[in-house]
């Protein structure tokens, strides 16, 4: 089955809002088109992970550059499909500015019949000086209708 530019849309929405990661975290939607997405994370204090540098934590940046990937990989398919991280690494640079949001953006640059292959990064206030990159490999798992199709 295709998958219009409005599903891409209404999926994406539905991945910071609905999924309860995504919701718990507090994600917000900051763009979507075909093969690239964006999320960004606004500062909270419960996302803090040492109180007396009112740094979000490190792994509230790998959930969101990891949540950003799979956003990406479905707005890369012609087809609705799950995924499942693979592998993923990412490259930690410093720390976010104190106080805080982080935005992460990510490209699915290679989607096989079971793997998409996807860079992202991640910043603060400044994308040109990144907190973190991330690469990683998914599986993709195509959703068949009742007749196998």
């Amino acid at each position: 089955m295709s998958v219009d530019p409005e599903f891409i849309r209404l999926a994406a929405e539905a991945m910071v809002t609905i999924a309860p990661q995504g919701r718990a975290l507090g994600f917000r939607l900051v763009s979507s088109e075909p093969g690239r997405g964006s999320i960004e994370v606004p500062w909270r204090e419960d996302l803090v992970g040492n109180p007396d540098t009112g740094v979000i934590a490190g792994g509230v940046v790998t959930s969101l550059l990891d949540h950003t990937c799979g956003m990406a990989i479905l707005s890369a398919a012609k087809e609705f499909i799950a995924t499942a991280t693979l592998d993923l690494r990412i490259d930690y640079m410093r720390a976010a500015a104190p106080r805080a949001g982080v935005t992460a953006m990510a490209h699915c640059y290679k989607l096989t019949r079971s793997i998409a292959f996807v860079r992202a990064e991640a910043w603060d206030v400044d994308p040109s000086d990144l907190i973190a990159t991330a690469q990683g490999a998914f599986v993709i798992n195509r959703l068949t209708d009742a007749a196998g199709r």
